[in-house]
């Protein structure tokens, strides 16, 4: 509503049937085809209006997942008051199920250890909870491996299908293509930043977003695009900085 969106135009760009958009705003899961529509439906409606999805995503999987698709219901139909009485549920740390069994392997070198008689057989024990010890250390060291971090930069290539006029601009306002009109055959510079405001005379151009199509929306208007690595979205024409 903030970005007077209409709910035909969002329709059309995130191919989501405008009853299951309904349904999201007024969190009528049933009316959803299932979980993983949900989520799906959730993570493209989010990109699109430029919100976290990975945020909304993991808020629905809290919330719902788990439980059966009838049991659905808005997060409204929660008293404040019921969510504070329920206790916090305690979870195990994630290295719980390491530290067991580094215990259970110390435990077991140390009663071998009292009992070895010096036998070939008592040798052989020790190296096998030795090899089992080196297992659990290699468990932890990959447990402790992080993601890779998220892209912090956008790649936009775009090619006229018309005469189109084109201006692009980053996030700090330096102007990448000044007001220019490009026909086909002519090449669009590739430009790649943090943050693109792209400004459009007409719909006659093929965009590619870090190599994914992304189709323009034909308007009786100019067309601003704010582009980001977690995708694109329409603005309005007074959001900073502008083009011209």
């Amino acid at each position: 509503m903030r970005e007077r969106i209409d709910i035909t135009e969002v329709e059309a760009q995130t191919k989501i049937r405008a009853k299951y958009l309904r349904a999201i705003e007024n969190e009528e899961w049933d009316l959803l085809p299932g979980a993983v529509y949900a989520k799906s439906f959730l993570r493209t409606y989010g990109d699109y209006l430029g919100l976290d999805s990975r945020m909304l995503v993991d808020e629905f999987r809290r919330r719902y997942e788990g439980s059966s698709e009838h049991d659905m219901r808005p997060v409204s139909s929660r008293s404040r008051r019921e969510r504070e009485r329920r206790p916090p549920r305690r979870r195990a740390p994630a290295w719980a199920p390491i530290a067991a069994v580094v215990v259970v392997i110390l435990v077991v070198l140390f009663v071998v250890g009292e009992l070895s008689t010096g036998t070939n057989n008592a040798n052989t024990v020790a190296r096998h909870s030795t090899t089992h010890h080196h297992r659990a250390h290699t468990v932890a060291a990959k447990t402790t491996t992080s993601a890779p971090p998220p892209p912090t930069k956008v790649t936009l290539k775009m090619v006229p299908t018309n005469a189109v006029y084109v201006c692009l601009v980053n996030g700090a306002g330096t102007k990448l293509i000044n007001e220019q009109t490009f026909s086909v055959g002519q090449a669009i510079p590739t430009e790649r930043a943090s943050r693109l405001l792209l400004t459009l005379g007409n719909n006659s151009v093929q965009l590619k977003v870090d190599g994914k199509p992304w189709t323009v929306a034909a308007s009786a208007s100019a067309i601003r695009l704010m582009i980001t690595p977690g995708g694109v979205r329409h603005i309005s024409s007074t959001q900073q900085p502008t083009c011209p």
